[in-house]
């Protein structure tokens, strides 16, 4: 039988950000973790990316730093911290 690799790289740029996604990718890091598989995931969109984040997931599946925003997109991210009581911007 031939051994796993130590380190499995996987685009996941075609996947689509929704709760189907998370799953798999959730069951794809838990089977490599219990095989001694270091996953690592590159080519998210940014809006998989901040899903990932959003859940949690993110530094669990590796997920590398993404894409900084073209001229004119959108940042995904926090944008200011505010506390609890501050009265919207």
């Amino acid at each position: 039988m031939t051994p796993l690799p130590r380190e499995i790289r996987g685009d996941v740029g075609a996947l689509d950000p929704d709760a189907r996604s998370l799953d798999a990718l959730a069951r794809l890091q838990l089977t490599a973790k219990r095989n001694g598989v270091h996953l690592q995931l590159t080519g998210a969109s940014p809006e998989l990316a901040a899903l990932l984040t959003f859940a949690g997931l993110a530094g669990v599946l590796g997920l590398e730093a993404s894409r900084k925003a073209k001229q004119g997109e959108q940042r995904l991210g926090l944008e200011e911290e505010r506390h609890l009581g501050d009265a919207p911007p």
